[in-house]
């Protein structure tokens, strides 16, 4: 900060000179102290220069309203909201968030590095601040294909912008505790900031040496044993609530006021129909005063928390010489939010976005779809007996079950049955390799038809679920027809897609449109094609193919057995 900044402050603190705005009249939550504290609140240049009684410029009289920090995501992948940052944040800042750590590892995992330069840049054009923390794992593991490869080589170049606070969620485990020297690279160069985690079931002294090795966060805890474990060893625990994953009532009751600080709120991935609908960090907030946290804790969670725990300096309180991020709320259960500043300017109302953002789409972001000529026959699946290994969804939950099934043959081959066992296809679309990994899952309930996307966590290649071949090949060609995006099939036609022209996983249309389409296939999801309502369609599809969570999971080299970290074969042999 210059002098005359500095000089400014000091003399508008002191309120020899009017602020350029004085919100009046409120209740400010002090998340230092866990007190309400009536008072004005006083902002000049974008920082609060003063809590007591201040004349300025400009006056508002928020009438005992309530004034709160701005909200922080610890950690969320815009992408998963099939929006660019500058759409994703006409959504989130209605609603309190005021500020992101975003991982980009999902458009990284197709567009390499000038994905990561893509959202950087398109995330400049909202009034959002969108801390980066660069992707650790392109690809995931080295049993997918994906679009790029990003080694700590090709990280360094950004990890001093300005915009980049760290290195994201170390999802190769394995790698760090066998000493992968590529692996190391990377800790050495996110050691200078943070790291995030990504361990679900780590333990004993192999989670000691993943903390060793410089990993500060976690958010994949699902279980109080796991938060314990990771608490025990100074880690931040974010609790998650996305759309598929949804772990908020299941480790709340492990806060207390003994740990809170290590706490943090987090949405990691999340649907526009829920953070339109729901919210956003606002609705975590709510489930847990819900649950019994008080309501300061759960503002402390959302704001001041993650402030320190990411070293986001001026956010998180309300305090002089911190960022006049705020959110006026009528009280503090059900958190209706009136009113969103940022910087001092009012950014929203009413939960409307009041800026608006310009669609931004360049060429080299589009066209990423490649693949070769697909028939039938390449979606087989031989069998040596009628045993096979098949992944079983555990609604809201990212973790599958690896359960075996007895399953109709014709021919030596699968063949589909009445039973809630349906065909799981994953298809290579970034260099043409031809590989297709097809398994079997059940959970899904999904009849007469297919549902294909090309958000495939985290290579994003192909991946469709269907209880016919004849659908499930409609649906692969369409997606390379269209460019990438999402696709219901049935009978033989396709009933409704959603371009994403943007690397095949988002689209820089604005989001309530893409929300309305998406809402439609929702619709013909559980209405045409009877899938279980129990789970999101395409954001648990979207999971399916992620090797890094346990138990099973399908990707383009074929059937993955987590826990052994190998792969697997359909068929169950004697």
């Amino acid at each position: 900060m210059e002098k005359n900044e500095i000089r400014n402050l000091i003399i508008k603190a002191k309120g020899e000179k009017k602020s350029e705005l004085v919100i009046k009249n409120c209740h400010v939550v002090n998340v230092f102290t866990n007190e309400i504290i009536k008072a004005d609140v006083a902002i000049d240049k974008g920082k609060i220069v003063g809590i007591g009684e201040y004349q300025g410029l400009e006056e508002i009289d928020l009438k005992e309203k309530y004034l709160i920090p701005g909200f922080i995501d610890s950690h969320v992948h815009i992408e998963s909201s099939m929006s660019t940052p500058s759409q994703f944040a006409r959504a989130i800042i209605p609603r309190g968030v005021t500020s992101i750590v975003a991982d980009p590892h999902e458009i990284a995992n197709v567009k390499g590095i000038e994905g990561i330069r893509f959202m950087i840049e398109d995330s400049k054009k909202t009034p959002l601040d969108v801390y980066f923390v660069l992707p650790s794992c392109v690809p995931a593991t080295s049993f997918e294909n994906s679009g790029a490869i990003l080694e700590a080589d090709d990280l360094r170049e950004l990890m001093d912008d300005e915009n980049v606070i760290g290195l994201g969620e170390m999802m190769n485990y394995p790698g760090v505790l066998n000493l992968d020297d590529k692996i190391l690279d990377k800790l050495e160069l996110g050691s200078r900031k943070i790291i995030d985690g990504h361990g679900p079931m780590i333990s004993g002294k192999d989670l000691n040496a993943y903390v060793a090795a410089g990993v500060k966060t976690e958010h994949e805890s699902s279980t109080l044993k796991e938060v314990e474990d990771r608490l025990r060893l100074g880690m931040y625990i974010l609790i998650r609530e996305g759309s598929a994953a949804k772990d908020l009532n299941k480790i709340i009751s492990a806060v207390n006021k003994d740990n809170l600080s290590r706490f943090l709120f987090c949405t990691d991935d999340k649907h526009p129909e829920d953070l339109l609908k729901d919210g956003s960090i606002d609705f975590n907030i709510r489930l847990a005063i819900k649950s019994g946290v008080e309501p300061i804790d759960a503002i402390k969670i959302a704001t001041i928390n993650a402030a320190l725990a990411y070293n986001l300096k001026g956010k998180g309180a309300i305090a002089p010489n911190y960022d006049a991020d705020l959110v006026v709320v009528d009280n503090l259960e059900d958190f209706n939010i009136f009113e969103v500043y940022k910087h001092g300017k009012i950014v929203a109302e009413n939960y409307k976005p009041l800026f608006e953002s310009k669609s931004y789409s360049p060429d080299y972001m589009k066209h990423s779809v490649r693949i070769r000529t697909i028939t039938e026959d390449d979606l087989k699946i031989k069998m040596e007996g009628n045993i096979a290994n098949v992944i079983k969804i555990i609604p809201e939950s990212l973790v599958t079950e690896k359960v075996q099934r007895k399953v109709l043959i014709k021919d030596g081959y699968f063949a589909y049955s009445d039973k809630d066992i349906l065909k799981l296809a994953v298809i290579e679309r970034h260099k043409l390799t031809g590989n297709i990994g097809v398994g079997l899952i059940e959970g899904f309930k999904l009849k007469n038809g297919a549902i294909g996307t090309t958000i495939a966590h985290d290579s994003h290649n192909i991946i469709v679920v269907g209880d016919n071949d004849r659908d499930i090949l409609r649906v692969v060609k369409h997606l390379d027809d269209i460019g990438g995006g999402l696709l219901i099939a049935s009978q033989g036609e396709i009933i409704k897609s959603l371009a994403l022209e943007i690397g095949g996983i988002m689209t820089s249309n604005a989001i309530e449109e893409t929300n309305e389409s998406l809402k439609e296939m929702m619709d013909m999801a559980y209405n045409k094609l009877k899938v279980n309502r129990d789970i999101d369609p395409f954001m648990t599809l979207s999971f399916m193919a992620l090797p890094v969570i346990p138990r099973l999971k399908l990707t383009d080299m074929g059937l993955f057995d987590v826990e052994s970290f190998k792969f697997a074969d359909v068929s169950v042999k004697d």
